[in-house]
């Protein structure tokens, strides 16, 4: 892991203005996130339809020159109090330099670190890479951005839902920046 600062300050950019049109939309997208945790059990699909779809379409990650592709699932499992939980890490790729992994599970108790190792695999598997390759691991409440290059890497601080600010406007604000930066 890099300790140098300088390493991965893409994620401390000064970031575009969001419109107000955005910000509403993330506000629905944390309020209707927040109403699903209160009922549980969620269905297994429910992070990418709630949360992350709208932040790929906002994003503009939907269209060209970006192509999503998908990776095999990764089961992923966990004991709480005797109960074993399991869950999976679906892995979307963009351009082949923004990997997206998203944490499925009945309950929304993965902490996105659990996902790190997984992730960095994916993301130094083509070490022919000269650019850095960038990452955002999320299980619909938290999200971390991860930033590999030769070999080395680094991780953003964690943004969660849980926090009184809406925190899905500097995901977004990350995800358009990183969206940019992959075009040029």
């Amino acid at each position: 892991m890099s300790q140098s600062p300088a390493f991965f300050t893409e994620w401390l950019e000064a970031f575009t203005l969001l419109s107000e049109e955005e910000r509403h939309l993330l506000d629905r997208v944390k309020a209707n996130f927040q109403e699903l945790m209160e009922e549980p059990p969620m269905l297994e699909n429910t992070v990418k339809m709630v949360v992350l779809e709208p932040l790929l379409d906002l994003a503009g990650l939907y269209h060209k020159p970006f192509r999503i592709e998908t990776e095999t699932s990764v089961a992923l499992e966990m004991k709480d109090e005797g109960a074993i939980i399991r869950g999976r890490i679906d892995v979307l790729v963009i351009k082949n330099q923004l990997w997206l992994l998203v944490i499925e599970s009945k309950r929304s108790d993965f902490a996105v670190t659990r996902a790190i190792p997984q992730a960095l695999a994916y993301m130094l598997s083509n070490s022919e890479m000269v650019q850095p390759t960038f990452g955002m691991i999320t299980n619909g409440n938290e999200f971390l951005f991860l930033k590999t290059s030769q070999n080395d890497y680094a991780n953003s601080r964690l943004f969660s839902l849980v926090n009184p600010n809406n925190e899905l406007y500097e995901v977004l604000q990350i995800l358009k920046y990183l969206g940019s930066k992959i075009c040029m």
